[in-house]
């Protein structure tokens, strides 16, 4: 891989990261934690979420199923090979599994989580799976932005 393909998907990374901010975003701005995903495939849009698990009283409305459920009906079926999941934090043990049940091909996150994250974390689900799914991990894009959001909404909950 070249340096100017690594600089292109490194680009790529921050524009999908930066719309999955901006789902966090609507997330604080609802009084949920501000945890924000898309789901991408061939370089389109094509699904997105933000945490709704207050809003809903459902605790499995996290970002990452709420986005991977949007895109689930875009294409021809629910399979979502070759799609990426943009998400600002690092996805908990129950994404990772709709993750690998839905066939996402990449994760990307912004910050690990070092309490309840799945992907790299703790459990670390996507090594070694029963689906034999491969899923690729790059984790800390934008990472001081995840992180300030998810910190500043914390210490605000906290006065």
């Amino acid at each position: 891989m070249t340096s100017d393909t690594l600089l292109a998907d490194f680009q790529s990374h921050e524009h999908w990261l930066r719309e999955a901010l901006a789902e966090a975003r609507l997330a604080s701005e609802k009084g949920e934690v501000p945890v924000g995903a898309v789901m991408v495939r061939e370089g389109r849009l094509i699904g997105r979420g933000h945490n709704q698990v207050e809003a809903l009283g459902d605790p499995t409305a996290h970002a990452e199923v709420l986005a991977i459920g949007a895109a689930a009906g875009e294409g021809p079926d629910w399979r979502l090979d070759g799609s990426v999941l943009y998400v600002t934090l690092e996805p908990c043990t129950m994404c990772c599994g709709a993750i690998l049940l839905a066939r996402v091909s990449k994760v990307v996150f912004g910050v690990t989580d070092p309490r309840a994250g799945g992907a790299v974390s703790t459990a670390r689900l996507f090594e070694g799976n029963p689906y034999r799914q491969k899923v690729e991990v790059v984790g800390g894009i934008l990472a001081p932005e995840c992180g300030a959001l998810l910190k500043d909404f914390f210490l605000g909950r906290r006065d």
